[in-house]
């Protein structure tokens, strides 16, 4: 390949057509995908922190080969079908922007690039996108198929039936105590069917604590899965329906805040208002609906919950698995566990903390030897210190690493909420 560090994009104008037929907006983005690239200095740093480099060690396996295709790309050479490779391959985890000295925005110029050579995407490539897109982001195609592979489990090979979650309750628990406060509690879409109980917990403690969590109907899918698998105009459409159930709690101060137990959805929620920056209807909803966003150890930090708690029998040496969007994208990378060790958990040492495990929302489906290879280095140092369980904050993660390992696999939630209840 050409030198890195010898890439110079110019302010061209691309003819390029996007879907809504202006070439105009089109070179305009072009021109800001280019300011974004220039302050890229090519040191390198970001090589050291991104999983899929570690793995193969291919340059174009990196942040700064990726940029290097994203800047061939503005410049109208190198060839879509190579972009469109190595662009795959990224995790979109953000671990390169916490390393950049330069501060470069490499989660814009991913989609940028993504953007650019989706159109060359082979039709089947497509259509499994579509499908799954179908299948894990509404609950009403996901609750029908899991119950039907519910009946077929004994087929199922071991490593899918650990996958299927337990029959849950469907009703929200009752708070104990007077409730003083009211908070949303998004629900998402893969969640309430694969892992009901972890928003169950999460009301439960709530409740515990005076906070109501009233059920919001007509909210789904946060728009995660659609947007990064390539259909933008879908995920605004999800983004767009989850403000219109929302905003009549959120608007008036109906809610103190909205507080997501799946740190994927959370970033992706708090990307709205730069999603809807330009549709005057939804732009300042996004703007109200991202600004009280919290992640449940936000909430629980600013009610000062104390500590430590009788464990009882459940798991007291846990290994804290921090989602690289917890750590980067939401900036909370110690949070969870500090507040585990105020409680009276013990967290097992584990190197390489805010690695990917490799799920990266539907990655692990679509890049299985990948996401396998990042799951086994992050669960060799997960399991250092002779854990009873691990524990994490984002329902992908917690699905991928549970195929990996004998251990149980739980939010954190999961193993507070208990300790309430005594």
């Amino acid at each position: 390949m050409d030198s890195v560090s010898s890439i110079e994009v110019p302010c061209t104008r691309d003819s390029k057509v996007l879907d809504d037929g202006s070439p105009r907006i089109e070179a305009s983005r072009s021109r800001q995908a280019a300011d974004l690239l220039r302050a890229c200095v090519h040191c390198g740093f970001c090589n050291s922190a991104c999983p899929t480099y570690k793995v193969t060690g291919d340059e174009l396996d990196g942040p700064r080969g990726r940029l290097y295709l994203i800047g061939r790309l503005i410049e109208g050479q190198g060839s879509p079908q190579r972009a469109l490779r190595h662009l795959d391959r990224c995790l979109t985890c953000r671990a390169c922007e916490g390393v950049c000295p330069s501060g470069v925005r490499y989660a814009r110029l991913l989609d940028y690039g993504r953007e650019r050579v989706e159109a060359t995407r082979p039709l089947r490539g497509r259509l499994l996108r579509r499908l799954l897109c179908l299948c894990l982001g509404s609950r009403r195609f996901l609750a029908p198929g899991v119950a039907a592979l519910r009946v077929a489990r004994p087929l199922l090979p071991g490593r899918y039936r650990r996958l299927l979650p337990p029959r849950t309750a469907a009703a929200r628990p009752v708070s104990r105590s007077r409730e003083r406060r009211r908070m949303l509690l998004f629900e998402g879409c893969v969640q309430p069917v694969l892992a009901p109980s972890i928003n169950l917990a999460a009301a439960r403690l709530f409740g515990h604590l005076g906070i109501a969590v009233p059920r919001v109907r007509g909210e789904g899918c946060c728009g995660a899965l659609h947007y990064h698998l390539g259909f933008p105009r879908q995920a605004l459409r999800r983004a767009r329906a989850n403000l219109d159930a929302w905003w009549p709690w959120l608007q008036g101060g109906g809610a103190d805040a909205l507080v997501v137990t799946a740190s994927g959805c959370a970033a992706m929620i708090r990307d709205y208002p730069r999603l809807l920056k330009d549709e005057p209807d939804y732009a300042g909803r996004a703007a109200v609906a991202a600004g009280l966003l919290m992640d449940p150890v936000q909430v629980l930090a600013d009610l000062e919950l104390s500590g430590p708690r009788r464990l009882g029998r459940g798991p007291r040496r846990v290994a804290l698995h921090v989602p690289c969007t917890q750590a980067h994208a939401l900036a909370l990378p110690t949070q969870v566990g500090e507040l585990m060790q105020r409680m009276g958990f013990e967290l097992t040492p584990n190197s390489s903390v805010g690695d990917c495990c490799g799920s990266a929302g539907a990655y692990s489906l679509l890049h299985p030897r990948m996401a396998g290879a990042l799951r086994t280095r992050r669960l060799e140092a997960l399991t250092v210190g002779q854990a009873q369980c691990i524990a994490t904050a984002n329902i992908g993660c917690l699905l991928h690493l549970r195929r990996g390992t004998p251990l149980p696999v739980l939010h954190w939630l999961e193993l507070l909420a208990p300790l309430l209840d005594r």
